[in-house]
């Protein structure tokens, strides 16, 4: 095994692997999966802020982590908070992140016997997890057959109709041809929307108003969703006119016990992305909340689900809920479920891969106070939420009662073009939502990042909303509500533009200043012949 540079204090064991060349190994390490298990080593298979508070629960059950990294992530804050760290390829996440014999062959050569995924890269991808189990490595996540059922939403739709969880009306499998999806359009009704079976993210989603837009949308979801997912496998449902985004959190163990964590809003969205979540949602009453969380049970019952999930729903004006897919995987919005119950999901996550039982019963859990989350985004909200890079020339988050901030940042940082912009993620609790409120208000004040445009302003904007403050709100609220004006402070406007230019002149003195540097180091070691060549 190679030493890659200086051994760091922070992460005693930094490996540069030879990939292709330690091939063998793989052929005879072919241990059969193991039900129950003591996990003593977890490799990461993620970066940044989700991977650093893995690592904290690890370290706090005493588990040793790994992490893995691209070449421009080498000094990153997840590398250094690992036991280990393991460089598996280049920026592009296709390269590295994305690999996945690449991530196995890091976790036999260290010796990990178990794999946290995170969220996104290869958490919902149903191959690596079996691919994980094969290597007689513990995947801490749902089996296989799991994440396939639930990664299809037509699959998911026909798995949970068995059990009657309430569907919105739609088509019950693909559809491609133009004037069979005039007929179904009609008898869906207008509005309506087309998904991408395989999609997420908004990605092969389109909104349909009139019925002679039917044809043209059809085609354009098809195209999207080939492109984003190579499957043009699309579906039609009724629109749900200004719905709340609903969903459950549940964990289930080998044992067939399930428990939900009850629910949290979503309903703050940009391109069908979540920006601000909280727990408990204003909607539900203690009766409903009980309804929708059987419902997820059963859910995770249609598909054998063993591990951390959460089942979303939209919820209509009247108040009825419909299955919307299921996530097989940690939730970016886990830390307001955990400051309401009390419950370490990444833990029991690792508890359940290890066979042991789930840590709490259903009787066990209630509702303590109110917490929210805003998720800081590298973007200019101005701009329609455009993904920003530059350097953190300053990044300090604020501290204090009832704030947590996940970080995978630090000052000096690169923002890039390679990596999802979330920088981190502000929560906060307290007794009550108004008081939560308040705390969000006090920590966006107090948290101060330059050199990127972030969502921090436009998430003091909403959440000091009057709209948002009375709880009355849904998926439209950006787009009813919001504008660029509306990042304007109280201050007078000519304060505001003499701010404004202090931070551009600062900004643009240190730049300056920068440059000298330069260009000072690089005619100190110019040589005399090439400074007489240059005359």
């Amino acid at each position: 095994m190679r030493l890659s540079g200086a051994i760091r204090i922070a992460c005693p064991f930094f490996y540069a692997l030879d990939l292709e060349s330690e091939m063998d190994e793989l052929s005879i390490y072919t241990m059969s999966r193991i039900k129950k298990r003591s996990i003593t080593k977890i490799l990461i298979a993620n970066r940044g802020e989700i991977a650093i508070r893995i690592i904290r629960t690890a370290r706090e059950m005493g588990i040793a982590t790994v992490a893995v990294y691209s070449d421009v992530d080498s000094e990153a804050p997840h590398v250094m908070a690992a036991d280990e760290a393991i460089l598996i390829g280049t920026a592009p996440s296709s390269e590295s992140y994305l690999l996945t014999d690449r991530v196995i062959e890091a976790a036999i050569k260290t010796g990990a016997d178990g794999i946290h995924p995170g969220y996104g890269f290869l958490s919902e991808n149903a191959e690596f997890a079996k691919a994980v189990e094969n290597a007689g490595i513990a995947f801490i996540g749902p089996e296989a057959k799991s994440i396939k059922t639930m990664g299809d939403k037509l699959e998911a739709k026909e798995a949970v109709m068995a059990r009657n969880i309430p569907l919105v009306p739609g088509t019950d499998g693909a559809i491609s041809n133009p004037e069979e999806a005039l007929l179904e359009a009609e008898k869906i009704g207008i509005p309506l929307i087309i998904k991408a079976s395989a999609g997420g993210g908004g990605k092969g989603m389109r909104s349909v108003f009139k019925q002679e837009d039917v044809k043209e949308e059809l085609a354009r979801a098809i195209s999207e969703a080939e492109r984003s997912f190579s499957d043009g496998s699309v579906f039609m449902e009724r629109l749900v006119l200004k719905p709340r985004h609903i969903e459950i959190q549940i964990l289930a163990d080998s044992h067939g016990n399930i428990i939900h964590l009850f629910e949290r809003e979503c309903s703050i969205q940009r391109r069908h992305q979540k920006v601000i979540e909280e727990a408990p949602s204003v909607l539900l009453d203690e009766k409903l909340r009980n309804e929708m969380g059987e419902c997820a049970k059963e859910v995770a019952r249609s598909c054998n689900y063993i591990g951390a999930g959460t089942v979303e729903f939209l919820v209509d004006q009247d108040n009825n809920f419909y299955f919307l897919e299921m996530n097989t995987r940690l939730q970016v919005e886990h830390p307001v479920t955990e400051f309401i119950t009390g419950v370490d999901i990444v833990k029991e996550q690792i508890r359940i891969a290890e066979g042991k039982p789930l840590s709490y019963s259903q009787e066990d859990l209630c509702i303590n106070g109110h917490s929210m989350e805003l998720r800081v985004y590298a973007e200019d909200a101005a701009a329609g939420f455009l993904p920003g890079t530059g350097i953190l020339k300053k990044y300090s988050p604020p501290v204090g009662t009832g704030i947590r901030v996940d970080d995978g940042v630090s000052e000096g940082d690169e923002i890039s073009i390679h990596y999802d912009p979330m920088l981190s993620k502000l929560i906060v609790h307290a007794a009550t939502r108004e008081a939560c409120i308040e705390r969000m208000i006090l920590a966006i004040d107090n948290y101060e990042i330059r050199g990127v445009k972030t969502t921090l302003e436009f998430g003091r904007f909403a959440v000091d909303h009057e709209v948002f403050r009375s709880g009355v709100y849904d998926t439209g609220f950006i787009k009813d509500y919001f504008s660029p004006e509306k990042l304007i402070r109280d201050l007078p406007v000519e304060e505001n533009v003499f701010a404004k230019l202090v931070s551009e002149l600062y900004d643009r003195i240190l730049d300056e200043r920068r440059e000298l540097s330069k260009e000072a180091i690089l005619n100190e070691n110019r040589s005399n012949w090439r400074n007489r060549e240059e005359r």
